[in-house]
């Protein structure tokens, strides 16, 4: 019997996305949408050739109401495809100086990392798609992101696994369907309050009628070929911050030498390891210190820049450092 299309793609992106994983802990998670449905089924089928022993995980973030009566079905549905083990964990989410989407982003990943801890799981499988891919770089681009953005979402880091970037939402639909696997539509995917919502059902939809079908794989594709550059150029300024970092202070006349992309990487990572908070470190920040390195050596007055989490860059004479910002009073 002929393996249907949609299935062989999905059951290939997670084997090759395995193919350098031990037998052990494999933790699924599962929202209970067609694309990480399709992502567990796959999972459990390849595993079968195996030792590993595949966790399904749901979260129930609390944001919708019915959640915990959902999560329960996600929990029972896990079980019927043949999961060695289901996992169910409610987590609080708080918006507090961010959007409800990072809030709950961020809550998610906490509780994966716990799970997988607890679990002694090395690999934590993530179901998103090469359309969520498309989306991340459209909204990257227009927020003025820069190559960090505009390079999507990474395969992998940490214990996350992105097997399925290179299959499309449509596929793991259809696999699901070719499997007789029942999928659930979440409603904060088609209100139109949220950005990411609008991207998918109005802008995306707009390109491909305008421009022409491809659209979505040519984002995809400029991701891939973006986050190749931003590698070479990250180990580039990885180089060159051991090179002229002296204790936390940078030379400023070694680092004027270098390529002006290599710069701003490197008083990033030095504004970082200063302790400046990662998320309020904007490019703004980072071209102000950057108007700090060019010049002579010698005495230099009232050169300074004020960065988020109560920290100042200044420069004296070749050196560029980073010391508490006074508080007021």
């Amino acid at each position: 019997m002929t393996l249907p299309p949609a299935v062989a793609a999905v059951r290939l992106a997670v084997r090759r996305c395995l193919a350098d994983v031990e037998d052990g802990v494999v933790l699924v998670a599962c929202s209970g949408g067609a694309d990480s449905l399709a992502l567990l089924a796959a999972t459990v089928f390849e595993a079968r050739r195996t030792a590993r022993h595949v966790v399904g995980v749901t979260v129930d973030h609390g944001l919708q109401a019915g959640s915990a009566a959902h999560a329960a079905s996600v929990v029972a549905q896990m079980a019927s495809l043949g999961v060695d083990e289901t996992v169910s964990v409610r987590v609080a989410v708080s918006a507090a100086g961010q959007g409800p989407e990072a809030a709950a982003r961020e809550a998610r990943y906490a509780v994966l990392a716990e799970v997988a801890q607890r679990s002694g799981s090395d690999v934590v499988l993530l179901g998103h798609t090469l359309d969520d891919q498309a989306e991340t770089v459209l909204l990257g681009l227009t927020r003025g992101s820069g190559s960090r953005s505009l390079s999507g979402m990474r395969p992998a880091f940490g214990p996350y696994r992105r097997p399925l970037l290179d299959v499309t939402r449509a596929q793991t639909e259809v696999a699901c369907r070719d499997e007789g696997i029942g999928f659930w539509t979440d409603p904060h995917n088609e209100d139109p309050r949220f950005t990411r919502s609008r991207v998918r059902h109005e802008v995306l939809p707009v390109l491909e009628r305008e421009l022409g079908p491809g659209v979505a794989v040519a984002l995809a594709r400029t991701a891939d070929q973006l986050r190749e550059d931003s590698a070479a150029l990250d180990g580039l300024a990885d180089a060159v911050l051991r090179e002229v970092d002296r204790d936390g202070a940078l030379a400023c006349s070694r680092l004027a030498a270098q390529p002006r992309a290599v710069v701003v990487r490197v008083l990033r990572r030095a504004a970082l390891a200063a302790g400046c908070p990662d998320a309020e470190l904007f490019r703004v920040h980072v071209l102000a210190m950057a108007e700090l390195v060019p010049g002579p050596p010698g005495p230099v007055r009232g050169k300074q820049v004020r960065l988020p989490g109560h920290l100042t860059a200044f420069r004296d004479g070749d050196w560029l450092g980073f010391r508490r910002t006074p508080v007021a009073g």
